[in-house]
């Protein structure tokens, strides 16, 4: 019995943590057209997930048009690579609700950003509660 029931815990641990994601992830590529490089560029920006649970991360571009997005693990980090020159307009997925960024990152030429994400949007100014319409919007 004792066998058993170690058995049934290690079984249930591993199938719990096999079901998340992994830092890097295209969670939904199927839902988004193809992303968008620019090789010329070489601009990055570099996504810091310091919250407590796991998030989705989008980047569209100065027109809202998607460019690339990514899943990452709590206490993860992602950098997008060869971004086009333009305004970024930053929205993610954090539980079950679905948040844009107000400000606007502007990539140039070479320009390498960060942003972090330190703690739960719901409670503070920076950012906008969007639908998820909005989010999957191509």
């Amino acid at each position: 019995m004792k066998n058993t029931f170690i058995f049934s815990f290690l079984f249930m641990s591993i199938f719990v943590f096999s079901q998340r994601g992994k830092t890097g992830d295209k969670t939904f590529a199927d839902k988004f057209p193809e992303e968008i490089f620019n090789t010329v560029s070489n601009a990055s920006l570099k996504m810091i997930n310091e919250v407590d649970h796991d998030i989705i991360v989008l980047v569209r571009d100065q027109y809202k048009k998607y460019l690339r997005h990514v899943y990452i693990r709590n206490n993860g980090n992602y950098t997008f690579q060869q971004l086009p020159i333009t305004r970024l307009y930053v929205q993610f997925k954090s539980k079950e609700f679905y948040y844009e960024d107000i400000e606007r990152t502007v990539i140039n030429f070479g320009e390498k950003h960060t942003f972090n994400f330190f703690f739960d949007p719901t409670q503070t100014q920076n950012y906008i509660k969007i639908s998820e319409k909005d989010f999957f919007n191509p």
